[in-house]
């Protein structure tokens, strides 16, 4: 059974703190926020291809991108997506 994450707040982003390595503050399903060593906080998902690899897409980071308005709006569309289509190429394609 899935683990069960309580969503994040703006509080614990504000005050999340670098270390000597980048550490990972999850939102749930696959989604989370990278704290690299310099400080910087980066919304990263972790998903999986159809040829079953696993990769993971940036949305950007934190202060550019918020919490609700930007970054969960973001995961819930790449969720909504079909399953035959990988989410990282399909964002190069909008891109273009």
């Amino acid at each position: 059974m899935p683990k069960l994450i309580a969503p994040l707040t703006d509080i614990q982003l504000r005050n999340a703190k670098a270390a000597e390595k980048s550490c990972k503050l999850a939102d749930g399903g696959g989604f989370y926020v990278e704290v690299m060593p310099d400080g910087s906080k980066f919304w990263r998902m972790k998903v999986r291809q159809a040829n079953g690899k696993k990769s993971r897409l940036t949305f950007g980071n934190y202060p550019d991108v918020t919490l609700a308005a930007g970054a969960r709006t973001e995961r819930s569309k790449i969720k909504q997506q079909a399953s035959g289509i990988e989410p990282a190429q399909n964002k190069r394609i909008e891109k273009l």
